[in-house]
């Protein structure tokens, strides 16, 4: 038993840390050799080639301030969503960059372009909040709690007001975490699965 909660720890480790890594990387890259210029890349409204932004978008920030203020909530909450399970980190991260991205392009201010792994940051904490609403399983509930008590502050976030700050991203990817958590609670009922595996 310890060993096998000491390879989920490492697993979930390598997992996190691989994500900061590229972020930082990619960043560090875009910074020395392109002078910014990556961030053309990220999500274009309404425009069709501005599609090819919506998985590359929570990859790219716009300067260090932007990364280091994603960086610290990004490893929390992401460990938070794999605390039970490490395959509802990948359910919830595809479906908030997905959902987050195309309400982005259907719904973003034209002519701007949207990055940042915010978008996946505000997926994590949808889907921790809700899915203790949606399971109602002791384990669930008392990770909505610690995430509201750590993040809560942040749901403010999904209204419109700060000029340059993607509300739409932080909405849409909200809602995908949401419906993550949506999804994954109908699956554990069908497989009756509540552990912590």
């Amino acid at each position: 038993m310890v060993h096998k909660t000491k390879n989920k720890i490492k697993q979930q480790l390598t997992i996190l840390i691989s994500f900061v890594a590229v972020f930082w990387i990619l960043e560090i890259v875009d910074i020395v050799i392109f002078g910014g210029n990556l961030d053309r890349f990220g999500i274009r409204p309404t425009r069709i080639s501005g599609l090819w932004g919506i998985p590359l978008a929570p990859f790219l920030h716009g300067g260090l301030g932007h990364l280091i203020a994603n960086t610290i909530p990004f490893l929390i909450l992401g460990w938070l969503v794999m605390l039970q399970r490490i395959r509802d980190f990948w359910l919830v991260t595809i479906l908030a960059t997905l959902i987050g991205g195309l309400g982005i392009w259907f719904f973003g201010a034209p002519n701007s372009v949207h990055i940042g792994a915010s978008i996946l940051i505000f997926g994590y904490l949808g889907f921790l909040l809700s899915r203790g609403l949606f399971q109602g399983n002791p384990a669930s509930i008392a990770l909505a709690v610690v995430t509201f008590l750590l993040y809560g502050h942040m749901i403010w976030g999904i209204l419109p007001g700060v000029p340059h700050i993607s509300w739409q991203g932080h909405l849409f990817g909200f809602l995908g975490g949401v419906f993550s958590a949506r999804v994954i609670s109908q699956n554990g009922k069908k497989d009756n699965t509540d552990k912590w595996v």
